[in-house]
């Protein structure tokens, strides 16, 4: 079943966009669709990004570039009752059971006792998100519920205090993302917290302002919530872990997160100056990258990183009832369309509360990988299209929700780049011809890039046209190369 996200909090708007292949105008939300969220030129803090040079900028974020696919992980808790509560479905996404279904934090907390994913493997994981071609990993370090999957000492409702487990899942993931060479970020709810006294809340049924708590066991000061339990938290994540986290994902920002109290988090972030971090922590800090949620922009941002985070099914912690995966040709397909407009691609799991990863999400990412092991070239490092219209046009006609033109997608070809390549990637097989206008290279040769077949170029004009096989080769996305000069 299919969801909407709640009201957004002031300061976000919609803006026209392309929505994602196997995706309907009814989208799942687990954050704040980031791209639009209030920012601000003049900080209280200074962030790196104020006042690195573009070349430092450049460096810190060349490896995010060149990526271009990462795993998000949304695991705690909530994959106990895995969508359930007093033995009915609660509406909605998996890990907002707690805020969804109006959970006491005292019968919440009690879920705790009953978290003993045995069957966790972080080697299995790290594996996976290798053999699906994927370089980083994001896993939720603390979501909204307020549960750290983490050894804290600054708060004790915490995996390894709190449950029978009593073990580190991102202290091993760790040690694996440094043994198989995968990049591992942090996830962390630094605004919501529905289980520590004056941890925010967003809007949801009846909860009442202006704190939108249902519990008075949730109420308190949010300014003493930040300095006694989520600096202090984000401080352990950028400390104990070696050279991780690569990246701190930061979520859901209120009114509560003021430019000065953001700012005091951006003094603990720019103690480590390779970070990358998103423009979800408030304050009206900008951060390093967009974050469009469950669609793919029309256009990307130019002049932005951008990274569109995504789930295989409808939610991001695991609901048992939620069977609806997306197919393996959808999530190629984005893929490939958000490299050819510059983007990444974090696209999530949601383990189970055994620690094991649901089959029809391992399976898909198997099959990706099996994709990407033939064509990644076409991927990773790449830069965006030379063309453009192929991937849509906005409509003389019809408008969005936000009252701007809505974006019609087209689905027949998509296109990368390199210095000296351009990748053709065709969904729609148009017979023994692929025509292009208005090349803006000299092509000097092409080829398939499975099996490395040449293929015959003819210059129209300012045109070209490929001579193809009569068949597809890959029936999801088959890769021609044009060599260039």
């Amino acid at each position: 079943m299919k969801v909407s996200r709640r009201a957004f909090s002031k300061g976000i708007v919609f803006a026209a966009s392309g929505l994602a292949i196997g995706e309907t105008t009814t989208r799942v939300w687990a954050q704040v669709q980031g791209e639009h969220i209030q920012t601000s030129s003049g900080h209280p803090v200074p962030a790196i990004q104020d006042t690195e040079t573009p070349e430092q900028k450049n460096a810190r974020l060349h490896w995010f570039r060149e990526a271009r696919f990462g795993m998000f992980i949304h695991w705690g808790l909530y994959s106990i009752p895995a969508g359930r509560w007093d033995g009915k479905e609660v509406p909605g996404i998996g890990e907002w059971i707690m805020n969804h279904a109006s959970i006491p934090v005292a019968d919440y907390k009690a879920l705790a006792p009953k978290f003993n994913p045995t069957k966790f493997s972080a080697a299995e994981i790290v594996g996976l998100a290798k053999s699906a071609g994927m370089k980083y990993i994001v896993i939720t370090s603390k979501h909204h519920d307020g549960f750290a999957m983490f050894d804290s000492k600054a708060d004790p409702f915490n995996i390894v205090q709190a449950t029978p487990f009593k073990r580190d899942p991102l202290k091993e993931l760790a040690a694996e993302c440094r043994r198989q060479h995968i990049r591992l970020g942090f996830y962390y709810s630094q605004d919501q917290d529905w289980t520590a006294p004056g941890g925010a809340a967003y809007k949801t049924g009846d909860h009442q302002p202006p704190t939108f708590h249902w519990d008075p066991a949730q109420n308190g000061s949010f300014s003493e919530y930040l300095h006694k339990k989520a600096i202090p938290q984000i401080r352990e994540l950028l400390s104990n872990y070696g050279e991780y986290p690569a990246i701190v994902w930061f979520d859901t920002p209120t009114k509560d997160m003021t430019p000065e109290l953001a700012g005091e988090i951006v003094k603990v972030l720019n103690t480590d100056p390779r970070l990358i971090w998103n423009n979800r922590l408030g304050g009206g800090y900008s951060g390093d990258t967009e974050t469009p949620e469950q669609y793919i922009p029309a256009q990307g941002y130019p002049g932005r990183d951008w990274e569109s985070c995504m789930t295989m099914n409808d939610t991001w912690g695991y609901k048992q009832d939620d069977l609806n995966f997306k197919s393996t040709e959808t999530l190629v397909r984005n893929l490939i369309d958000i490299a050819s407009k510059g983007g990444n691609y974090l696209l999530n799991i949601g383990p189970m509360a055994t620690g094991e990863v649901p089959a029809p999400e391992v399976e898909r990412l198997q099959q990706v990988g099996k994709w990407l092991a033939v064509n990644g070239e076409a991927i990773y490092a790449t830069q965006p299209t030379l063309f453009g219209p192929e991937a849509g046009s906005f409509s003389p006609t019809e408008t969005g929700k936000d009252g701007k033109p809505k974006f019609i997608p087209s689905w027949k070809w998509r296109s990368t780049t390199t210095a000296d390549r351009i990748y053709l990637h065709i969904f729609e097989w148009p017979g023994s011809t692929f025509h292009l206008d208005n090349v803006p290279r000299n092509v000097t040769g092409a080829y398939l890039l499975a099996g490395k077949k040449r293929l015959k170029v003819t210059k129209t004009g300012s045109g070209i046209d490929i001579a193809l096989p009569e068949q597809a080769i890959d029936p999801i996305a088959t890769v021609v190369v044009l060599k260039t000069a």
